[in-house]
């Protein structure tokens, strides 16, 4: 099968490219680079069922490229990921993941595509009333971010009615593992790891009570391979563990792993921060068969070690 993989430069999508390429597959890449890197594709490059396009999925050349490879199906993650960018700068959060998304689908379509498979985000769900939050929320977004994720979703609603193709949309809790940068609005998980790796402060907003849902990258990329087949059409599903690991445990976790001493520092609860997130990950084991199976513990260790190792690279 071929399948093309925008953003797949990235943190999660050059995962899901080398698991992609592990399992036989042809895959394209469509990736601007302007936040992922090269480098998290360099074992992809040694195989020659890989491709790289270096643009943005606004390109024109997009619809050209899929006309040309056919793909059969496609994982869409290249998006602007940052909530706080996207209030301060709402136009340019929907040039690229309401634009973009329709871009994409545009060309999929083009390219006689069978199915696309979309990164989402928990943020759709806003602040839910029920945690875990069930497969079957209604959404409720509290911000340009997740109203645009969420026009995602419509988008390929609309194309699906129109032409036919096939789409899973996979709502992804907190991702974490190796390949994350600890740069920007990253995941606390490799934010702490570089720290006290190095050394260096770190810092929990509130009293360390608040909760997130961490789930492996390993795990979602299995999601993401389990949805391109033909399960899970035109359904919504959380990929996470269900379980609130709380702010204050995730630093010992972590501080363990690296040898590092457990001592943060706290600092006033940011302003919009959520209490508690989860999400329930039955619906997608009923629907797609997926389940997590990477702990905490084993996760974090895994992270630190390759955060280690390419410290000193």
């Amino acid at each position: 099968m071929r399948v093309l993989v925008t953003g797949g430069a990235g943190f999660i999508g050059s995962n899901l490219v080398d698991r992609l390429l592990a399992d036989g597959h042809e895959v394209d890449v469509v990736d601007d680079l302007s936040t992922g890197s090269r480098e998290n594709l360099e074992q992809a490059a040694e195989s020659d069922r890989f491709r790289l396009h270096a643009f943005d999925i606004l390109d024109p050349a997009l619809v050209g490229l899929f006309a040309e490879r056919q793909p059969e199906v496609v994982c869409h993650l290249a998006a602007q990921i940052s909530v706080r960018r996207s209030v301060g700068d709402p136009a340019h959060d929907a040039r690229i993941n309401v634009e973009g998304t329709a871009a994409v689908l545009a060309a999929a379509r083009a390219g006689h595509t069978r199915k696309v498979v979309f990164a989402s985000s928990v943020a759709v769900y806003g602040r839910p009333p029920t945690i875990p939050v069930p497969g079957d929320a209604v959404p409720d977004p509290r911000s340009p971010y997740a109203a645009s994720k969420l026009s995602g979703e419509i988008y390929l609603a609309t194309f699906r009615a129109l032409y036919g193709i096939e789409y899973t949309t996979l709502v992804l809790s907190n991702v974490y593992g190796p390949r994350q940068s600890p740069e920007g609005e990253a995941g606390v998980v490799a934010i702490f790891a570089d720290a006290l790796l190095n050394g260096t402060p770190t810092v929990l907003y509130g009293d360390g009570t608040q909760t997130r849902d961490y789930v492996y990258v390993d795990d979602v990329v299995d999601g993401f391979v389990r949805a391109c087949g033909g399960r899970g059409n035109g359904r919504r599903f959380n990929l996470g563990t269900g379980i609130q690991t709380a702010d204050r445990r995730l630093h010992s976790l972590i501080s363990d792993a690296a040898g590092a001493q457990d001592k943060p520092g706290f600092a006033q609860p940011r302003v919009g921060d959520l209490p508690a997130m989860a999400v329930d990950p039955v619906p997608a084991h009923d629907g797609l068969g997926w389940e997590p199976r990477t702990d905490l513990p084993t996760g974090v260790k895994k992270t630190v070690e390759w955060t280690r190792s390419h410290r000193v690279r």
